[in-house]
């Protein structure tokens, strides 16, 4: 076999997404496990399946709800696939895309969802920094020195990186300000009906700097499930076929130093990620229509754009206004959900359900003719991921 054959590309296609309400974090009136039941049954429905079709489940960062025990929940025949990305927190979205793609292209399985669910108020707070009772190996040379939560780690390599590039506050604040206004056209949005303007912008506090309030992404309970089949499996459902490109995760040397001294320091972590992506998925980020990043913090999006060839790093202040950003106009339509930052954290689940949209042409804010839509998880974690989705017209 040659390295050439061992593609996703146009393998896998996306039959159906779908997701509960989302809410504040600790707000949800269910559980967990009946949260991630009912994203999957959305899902279902989208795709016109009978849930006894799924045989398989791949998720990430952890999550509860056990393979197992969905497939007895949901009367599944025979569970062939039970698959979870090791580490990277949201850096593993795409990467359970990846997985679940891998499977199916290879036979493992035929009928895979993808799926994420958070109910903070029975679990405890997700975004909240580590209660531990010592401090020792590697918390030793941060904690005691007040790198107590992910704000703090990354609003490091971000510091890093606007002063190594001359990288103006406005360029996090274009991604910050374009993502409410996407929202305001998303009814599912936690942060529909709420604007943001630069004013109230400027005047939010500071969380830690170069971080405003609103440069940092909501905790929210809810959740969110994505069907794979294989690629011929694709006329089958309803709507317009949305097909794996590539996918690709993983890190650079030395990304995973605890004690900060990664010798690429300031990197969001797909600088050898996204040269695998576009070779994997055969188009180049010129290619690219509409991109979804994840946003843990918006400092992390603009080193992620850069990183995925869609930025000159030497003109991050020119291309990253807010105009440049909104569908269906800009440059760059970024975040077009609303992303984490104004519809929801579902760990980054749910942008990728927004760049299946946008492949499908029903978005809420849709790009026009989208045939190749970017998503990026995890910016500044180990592993990232990320993938390409792209129409039948690309392949």
């Amino acid at each position: 076999m040659t390295k050439g054959s061992r593609t996703l590309r146009g393998s896998v296609a996306v039959a159906g997404v779908g997701e509960t309400d989302y809410y504040k974090w600790g707000q949800a009136p269910d559980p967990e496990f009946k949260l991630a039941l009912k994203a999957i049954l959305a899902a279902c429905e989208d795709a016109n399946i009978s849930p006894t079709q799924i045989d398989g489940f791949s998720s990430y960062s952890n999550d509860r709800s056990d393979s197992s025990r969905l497939a007895a929940a949901l009367g599944i025949d025979e569970l062939r696939l039970s698959v979870m990305q090791w580490g990277g927190g949201g850096g593993g979205t795409a990467a359970a895309i990846a997985n679940a793609s891998a499977a199916i292209a290879t036979g493992q399985a035929d009928c895979v969802v993808v799926v994420r669910a958070l109910a903070q108020g029975q679990y405890g707070r997700f975004g909240q920094g580590p209660k531990v009772p010592t401090v020792a190996g590697p918390n030793a040379h941060t904690i005691p020195y007040g790198l107590m939560s992910a704000a703090h780690m990354f609003a490091m390599r971000v510091t890093r990186f606007m002063h190594e590039h001359g990288v103006s506050h406005d360029a996090l604040k274009a991604v910050s300000l374009a993502s409410y206004r996407h929202a305001q056209s998303n009814p599912r949005a936690v942060m529909y009906g709420r604007p943001l303007d630069n004013e109230a912008y400027e005047q939010s506090r500071w969380i830690t700097e170069p971080f405003r309030l609103f440069d940092c992404c909501q905790e929210n309970d809810g959740a969110a499930a994505i069907i794979l089949v294989p690629a011929d499996h694709a006329e089958n459902h309803p709507h317009r076929p949305c097909y794996v490109l590539g996918a690709a995760s993983g890190s650079h040397h030395r990304a995973g130093a605890a004690v900060h001294n990664d010798p690429t320091y300031a990197t969001s972590s797909f600088a050898t990620i996204a040269p695998r992506l576009y070779e994997m998925a055969g188009v180049t980020p010129g290619d690219v229509d509409v991109v979804q990043s994840y946003e843990n913090f918006t400092g992390g999006v603009v080193m992620a754009l850069v990183e995925h060839g869609l930025v000159d790093v030497e003109q991050v202040n020119e291309q990253l206004t807010v105009e440049n950003l909104l569908a269906p106009t800009g440059k760059i339509p970024l975040n077009t959900s609303g992303g984490n930052l104004a519809e929801a954290y579902m760990h980054g689940l749910g942008l990728t359900i927004e760049a299946v949209r946008q492949i499908r042409a029903d978005s809420c804010n849709q790009v026009p003719s989208a045939d190749v839509s970017l998503m990026i998880g995890g910016p500044m974690v180990t592993p990232a991921s990320s993938v390409l989705f792209g129409s039948r017209e690309v392949l």
